[in-house]
Formats: C-alpha cells, structure tokens, sequence
C-alpha cells in the first residue's frame, strides 16, 4: 500500500487533483469568512438603526438617554454574551448614524476597518480612508498606521477644494506620475530615535529591510525590482539607490535618496538615469520612467531651475523620519477648503 501511495503521489494527475481540491476548499473558506464579516456588519447596522429609531421616537432620549445604552449593555449581554458592551453599542450606534446607507461600504472591510473609521470625525478625512482601504485591502493594521501617518492631509496639501472633494469620496487614484506622490514621505515606521545619524547608505538598508511598511508608504501598485541597480554609460558604473516597477502605470520608478539638501547636480544625474532606462532597460509595452529625488530639505527655487525645461517625469519630494504634526497639515487642509473662488 505504501509504495502506491508513493506512486500515486509522484502521479502529475493527482498532483493536479490535489492542487484542485485545496484551491476549492481555500477558496470556500474565503467565501463562508465574508459572508460572516457581511452579515456582522449588516447585523449590527440594523442594530444601531433599532437604537437610533426608538430614541428619535418619543421622549426616552431626553428622559433616559444617558441610561439606555448601559441598560442594552446590560440585558443584551445575558441574553447574547459578549458583542454587547456599552462601548461597542456606541460604536454600532455611532455607525448607522455614520452610513445611513450600509450598501454604500465595501465589502472588504471588517468591523475591525470600521471601527478604526469610526474614530475619525471629519467625514471627508473618514471617506477617503474608507475608500482606500477598501481599494488597496489595507489590513487593520495598516489602516492605522496610514491614519496615523496623516496619509490624507498630507495628500490633500497639495490640491485645490475641488481636489480634496474628489480624493475625499474616490480615495488617491493613480493614472499619472504626479498622482504617486506624496509631501512628506513619512518613514516613522524605521523607528530612528533622534537625533539621527545616518548616511544615505544606511538609510536605503534600512528601508529595505523594512520593505513592506516601506511599499505601504509609497502607494498602490509598486514591485521592488532591486537597490544600488547599476547603469553604465561609456565604461563608467554608477547605480540607483532604488529601482522599482509600477504595475498601474506600467513603467520603472527610479529613487534616489538624500540626507542633505538637494544639488543641481543630483537632479542632472536623475535625468540622465530617465534617459539610461528609457532607451535601455524599457520593453515594449512601458511607459516613460519615473524619477524620485528624496530628500530631508528642498530649495524650491533650486529645484524649479534646475529642472527648468527638463523631464516632467522627474520630481524632488520631501521625507521625514517622524509623524508629521497633523493639527498642522489639518488647518493647512481647513484653509484650503474656505477659500471662495474669485
């Protein structure tokens, strides 16, 4: 019997049934979990809905409002056991008042997703993150950590009202160079105690090997392809500190890294690893490369010479290695949204 198990085994067919079965039974899996998570979710808007409806009927809100969710608490708890604590039914109370229309929420959100949403009040601020979190399948995780980050004030800096309404209800939706990036970069996650000393060598190593919170910060859609990548031109090597693929926009981003202030001759050199990829390593099918200079400080004047006339695919961004101060950022974003068009 041994034997033909070995046999049977080493058979390519049942080498295929096998991967068949476990594909169907993962899958399933998947499957039955979702619709544990929708049904939840559903379950407990309807919850929260019964809440708000019996408070808006009558006078219990102003009589008994303070009692009435640790009363639920309460009786709830016996009857069902935990789901029912006073803090999650405000939360679920707090969630129909929030999606009135639960069909509106993308299914790859769990409770876990919108509770961490259900903490922010701005609901521009709520909605973007709702959206891409949903798009990118952000795990809880790094859902607070993007909320942390200031991911959407820091996007929102740099656009008009009409820009912050649209990256409000469709999330950062990439279809140009310029929708990758972001002002500042924020590499807190490298955990760097200050004051920091580090050369731009240890800075790309230990970006590296943080490579995943690393590909979170920088958005949707890029593969690493590799560090230090070298290009020579007539017998000289020089390399790129960080060369990685855009897979929506189907082209090689191209980043360099600096601890000091950026030189014209840094942007110079950029341009010409644009050139080197564009004629040497593109394939049918890319698009022009893409070229980021990040640096700790910019001379906007600086920059907007040297880069006078040159590759529009070529940007200096700025990077920081600790949480920016989001209050900050959030009256930058107020100030933004308050001004009248003339």
């Amino acid at each position: 019997m041994s034997d033909e198990i070995h046999i049977l085994s080493a058979s390519p067919d049942y080498r295929a049934l096998l991967e068949q079965i476990s594909g169907t039974y993962t899958q399933g899996r998947v499957r039955a979990m979702q619709a544990v998570n929708d049904q939840l979710i559903e379950t407990y808007w309807q919850v929260g809905r019964h809440i708000v409806e019996f408070e808006q009927g009558g006078k219990i809100r102003a009589d008994y409002g303070t009692a009435l969710l640790a009363s639920l608490a309460k009786d709830l708890s016996l009857r069902h056991g935990k789901g029912f604590s006073r803090s999650n039914l405000i939360r679920i109370r707090q969630f129909y008042q929030a999606y009135p229309n639960s069909a509106t929420l993308s299914h790859q959100l769990s409770w876990s997703h919108i509770v961490e949403l259900l903490k922010i009040d701005d609901p521009l601020e709520r909605g973007f993150y709702e959206q891409q979190a949903g798009r990118e399948r952000w795990s809880v995780r790094e859902l607070i950590r993007q909320k942390e980050s200031a991911l959407f004030l820091r996007l929102a800096a740099s656009k008009d009202k009409a820009g912050i309404l649209q990256l409000a209800a469709q999330g950062q939706i990439v279809e140009q160079a310029a929708d990758l990036l972001r002002e500042p970069y924020v590499f807190e996650f490298l955990k760097i105690p200050e004051p920091y000393q580090l050369s731009e060598t240890q800075l790309e190593t230990v970006l590296c090997d943080h490579l995943q919170p690393f590909l979170l910060e920088l958005g949707k859609g890029f593969t690493f392809v590799g560090r230090q990548y070298r290009v020579t031109i007539n017998n000289t090597h020089y390399k790129v500190d960080l060369v990685f693929y855009h897979r929506i926009l189907r082209c090689f981003v191209l980043i360099d890294l600096k601890i000091n202030d950026v030189q014209h001759h840094d942007i110079g050199q950029m341009n010409m690893y644009l050139g080197y990829f564009a004629n040497e390593e593109n394939v049918e099918g890319d698009n022009p490369p893409i070229g980021i200079i990040l640096s700790r400080n910019k001379d906007e004047l600086l920059v907007e010479y040297a880069t006078y006339q040159m590759n529009s695919q070529l940007f200096v961004q700025k990077y920081q290695l600790y949480l920016p101060d989001r209050e900050a950022l959030r009256r930058e974003l107020e100030l933004s949204l308050r001004e009248v068009e003339q």
